[in-house]
């Protein structure tokens, strides 16, 4: 059984995380809801606040995920957007070096709405592939990534793709916003579990 990993920071995306974390569960994925602290506190709440004020029960803090990783790594990363969920994700240390890892290992990075420019962009897993994101915010790579020149050098030759729900870049999904979180998810669900599974769910969750 896969098992994927689900970043949630204070002002995350309630529909990219819900609407992912649902279908995968019923896909009988694994998943791990994480919460991670707010930018600068050392308290790790289990419970996370969105950006729209819905309350999630994460299944476990980030200290807790860490030690029971341990040395080995799950199947799949997500990280919702949101504001100032990615900032959030962004400033944490270990997750910019968990990510790293991940694809090191070609295993799936993915991430929506402004997480892909605000967190994947900075640590350069984007370099070399195309992405999508949140519209406008791929202008803004140089404050996200902290410099003109870091941005221009961790985003070499990597192609921005605006107006389409998702991209797919090897072992790397980027998602548009929460009026794609579907269809997003279900590209998810058919990477992780299998198209098959990805059909099963379409047609019995009475998709467009």
């Amino acid at each position: 059984m896969a098992h994927v990993a689900v970043f949630l920071a204070p002002g995350f995306e309630e529909i990219e995380a819900f609407t992912v974390v649902d279908y995968l569960r019923r896909a009988n994925v694994k998943v791990t809801t994480v919460s991670v602290p707010e930018d600068g506190c050392l308290k790790n709440p289990i419970v996370v606040v969105g950006s729209h004020e819905l309350t999630l029960i994460a299944d476990c803090t980030l200290k807790d995920f860490i030690e029971r990783m341990d040395k080995s790594l799950p199947d799949a990363v997500y990280f919702p957007g949101g504001m100032p969920g990615a900032s959030n994700l962004a400033a944490n240390q270990y997750l910019f070096q968990l990510i790293t890892k991940m694809d090191r290992g070609g295993k799936l990075v993915a991430a929506m709405c402004a997480s892909p420019a605000v967190v994947l962009a900075r640590t350069g897993i984007l370099a070399n592939r195309k992405w999508t994101c949140y519209p406008g915010m791929e202008k803004n790579l140089g404050e996200y990534c902290r410099s003109d020149n870091w941005a221009k050098e961790v985003m070499e030759n990597s192609e921005h793709i605006a107006d389409v729900p998702f991209v797919l870049d090897n072992n790397v999904l980027t998602g548009r916003g929460p009026g794609t979180a579907e269809q997003f998810a279900m590209k998810f669900v058919e990477l992780v579990a299998g198209a098959e599974t990805a059909v099963r769910i379409h047609d019995g969750s009475c998709q467009r």
